[in-house]
């Protein structure tokens, strides 16, 4: 029996408006998380990742952003239209955000506990003591020690991966069903990267969480997520399994960043990079905006934006790739989401 759809975004549209004009950031994109699922969105710096996660939570800065087209469905809501006074009751209590870097996100003039406490108070209506034992409970649930004496230090007491695991805290504290985590580890050393990945996997089985894990780092998705949605220039290039993502990558970006992953049984070999720059949003007004960087381009790239096209063999995983190299592979599926079967 497939799992309930949690979030189901359809053709979003994001764009900012300065004198130059118009700037499409996210165009066109749609996708859906499940229960329980986790959801790898990867990309360079500049795909439009973080936008997107800006969008769902209602945070665009207005002006100059604004979404100007598409439906964000979450619990089968509509939150496109919905009010300011709508999404703070959604935000930081069913829909949570875990931000980049901790030390920018954590207030340096409050203790931790005094942070934590004010979602409790204003979506649970609980007292100061049933907070601060509920903060004590997720404090330790997400694997810090001497949580009791922690409540009452500031966020300059601690080292980078606990303020990172206090983020967490803080994003899980009301029991979300969907927790937006954008770049979670960019700050960390790799050995408390790996202990903070591992944390999110293990909460989302506990407590069946559905995640919307944003990264450049494939390395990362390959670790704890179940699909994976590739973008690049503000639209989704490849959308499959993690399997078959890394056994099958059909878009040429997909290919590059996979080449792109160190593998130290090949020391001797130069680390592959993606030749060229991630074009500026906007940019490229024709044709498919990967074209400039691939190997594989040729005249009809640069003159048509290509489909979102089916690539599954009868029977596999939902697989689409936006490339005109599997345009006779599969039927042609535009922005339709797609969904695990």
């Amino acid at each position: 029996m497939p799992q309930k759809a949690v979030l189901q975004v359809n053709n979003l549209k994001t764009s900012f408006f300065t004198e130059d004009g118009e700037v499409p950031a996210v165009d066109g994109i749609s996708f859906t998380i499940h229960e329980g699922e986790i959801l790898g969105i990867v990309g360079e710096s500049g795909c439009g990742k973080s936008v997107t996660s800006l969008s769902i939570m209602k945070l665009i800065p207005s002006p100059p952003g604004k979404i100007v087209e598409g439906e964000i469905y979450f619990n089968e809501q509509n939150l496109v239209p919905a009010s300011e006074e709508k999404m703070r009751q959604i935000r930081g209590n069913e829909m949570a955000m875990i931000f980049q870097e901790p030390m920018t996100s954590l207030n340096p003039l409050f203790t931790i506990g005094n942070q934590l406490t004010e979602p409790l108070r204003i979506h649970k209506k609980l007292t100061k003591k049933q907070a601060k034992e509920h903060i004590i409970n997720v404090l330790k649930l997400v694997g810090l020690p001497r949580a009791e004496e922690l409540i009452n230090e500031y966020p300059h007491q601690l080292s980078g991966g606990m303020r990172q695991r206090v983020m967490i805290a803080m994003a899980l504290l009301c029991d979300p069903k969907l927790l937006i985590a954008d770049e979670p580890t960019t700050a960390l050393d790799v050995t408390i990267q790996a202990q903070i990945l591992q944390l999110m996997k293990s909460l989302n089985q506990k407590l069946n969480t559905a995640v919307m894990l944003i990264t450049h780092d494939l390395g990362v998705v390959a670790e704890v997520c179940d699909r994976i949605v590739v973008m690049y220039g503000g639209q989704i290039v490849e959308e499959a399994d993690v399997k078959t993502i890394f056994k099958n990558a059909k878009h040429p970006y997909t290919m590059g960043l996979i080449k792109s992953i160190p593998d130290k049984r090949f020391k001797k070999d130069r680390l592959y990079s993606i030749p060229g720059n991630v074009p500026k949003p906007g940019s490229v007004r024709t044709g498919c905006r990967f074209a400039a960087r691939c190997e594989f381009a040729f005249e009809r790239c640069t003159k048509e934006d290509p489909y979102l096209y089916g690539v599954s063999a009868e029977g596999e995983k939902p697989h689409y790739a936006r490339c005109f190299l599997h345009e006779t592979e599969g039927v042609k599926k535009g922005d339709t989401a797609v969904t695990s079967s």
